[in-house]
């Protein structure tokens, strides 16, 4: 039976909720500020990543924790008001991150991830974005033998438990694919299920594009207020008021605040991230994504230039940009491969909204009635925004669901 539904958030994830809904035969209505595709979903680094079975675990081991503590890393930084700020989630996040918990965690977050690929496809095809992405996988790059030898085991075990592909080169195989890349490297893993997009703000558009096409309706809309009306939702906004049955609050870093408004506390935080693209010097050319493992950041050649993206910082999401992340890994990049002259006018800045337990918030609200929520996929949201809209679509219309969904609830919390 048609429903009539709201979707507050368009990134990849509301995009592809909506996107799955419509085809279902729901009315559909997908608001946002800002134009799909226009906020997290814009910067990442354009990767499907298939072979991302494992979540980001808390660091433990003393020889990180040493590493990082200076705060001159390349692949994590901190600002200390935001770490007091996010003190509970972050001890969390510790503490999920030790062995036995982590181990328990694993299989339900790469249940999520086996799901990627199936469901880009659709989306991909329906949306006529072909073009917009290649299946040639992508590579992690190592400087040393030991950092390569230590990833080629967990390679091999995410080959054998969850059907991960992958080749292992050495040095010489490395610089054949990528003769331009510093010399001396010890090899690579070439992740070879994943998809890589050359401009992930696009494909986002595409996806909504296709919603529309499909019956949907978009509006670009300040959210002002969240509210039952009778036994559904009315969201007021600053281009007029909704009302539908079920509500569907995937607002990446920003749904916290709202459902805080609802008296419902959920232990988000935030890692940023942020991106500059640059041109290539002299006839030098990177034929695929390639991530400076052992150092932290990741460069991407897109259609707006190679783009470098930085690991994470801890801060508030709403601090001002602090850039020195991104110099240190571009002065790092500079020395991996021939970067020219920088192409953006200011770096991009943007948060990943994070779990303690590294999992997403996916399914209803216990004792609000017709209340969806999305969101909380941190590193992975771009991989996981169509796996994410067919799972809640099939929740909604009391569906099976292609996985067991219980690992995802609110109430895990």
């Amino acid at each position: 039976m048609s429903r009539e539904i709201i979707v507050l958030g368009a990134g990849m994830v509301g995009v592809s909720i909506a996107w799955h809904l419509v085809r279902r035969g729901h009315s559909v209505v997908l608001v946002d500020r800002r134009e799909p595709g226009r906020e997290t979903s814009f910067g990442n680094a354009g990767i499907i990543q298939r072979e991302a079975v494992k979540p980001y675990p808390f660091p433990r081991d003393l020889g990180t924790l040493a590493r990082v503590l200076p705060n001159r890393a390349v692949d994590i930084r901190y600002r200390l008001g935001g770490v007091m700020r996010a003190a509970g989630p972050l001890l969390h996040y510790w503490q999920h991150s030790s062995p036995r918990r982590y181990d328990s965690i694993v299989p339900e977050y790469a249940s999520l991830i086996s799901l990627a690929l199936d469901t880009h496809a659709p989306m991909i095809a329906a949306a006529g974005a072909e073009a917009l992405v290649r299946k040639e996988g992508w590579l992690e790059v190592y400087r040393t033998v030991e950092g390569l030898d230590a990833e080629r085991r967990e390679a091999e075990e995410a080959a054998s438990r969850f059907r991960v592909n992958h080749r292992l080169l050495d040095a010489d195989a490395l610089q054949a694919l990528e003769p331009h890349l510093v010399g001396g490297l010890a090899g690579a893993i070439h992740w070879l299920d994943s998809w890589t997009v050359a401009d992930p703000g696009a494909l986002v558009q595409a996806y909504a594009a296709s919603m529309e096409a499909a019956g949907g309706r978009l509006m670009r809309a300040e959210v002002s207020d969240i509210s039952r009306a009778g036994q559904g939702w009315r969201v007021t906004t600053d281009q007029g008021a909704l009302e539908a049955g079920e509500l569907v609050l995937a607002m990446g870093p920003w749904s916290g605040d709202w459902l805080s408004r609802q008296g419902i506390s959920v232990p988000l935080f935030v890692k940023r991230g942020y991106h500059m693209h640059y041109a290539a010097k002299g006839e030098a050319r990177l034929g695929n994504w390639v991530m400076d493992a052992e150092v932290g950041y990741l460069l991407a050649p897109m259609r707006a230039g190679i783009r470098l993206t930085t690991g994470a910082e801890l801060a508030r999401r709403e601090a001002p940009p602090d850039h020195g992340q991104l110099a240190a890994a571009e002065r790092v990049a500079r020395r991996f491969f021939p970067l020219g002259e920088r192409l953006d006018a200011e770096p991009w800045k943007g948060a990943r909204p994070c779990t303690p337990d590294m999992k997403p918030v996916i399914g209803p609200v216990p004792d609000r009635q017709g209340l969806w929520l999305a969101f909380g996929h941190g590193h992975h949201g771009f991989t996981l925004g169509p796996a994410t809209g067919r799972l809640l679509a099939e929740m909604i219309d009391g569906e099976p669901t292609a996985i067991d969904m219980a690992p995802f609830r609110v109430d895990r919390f």
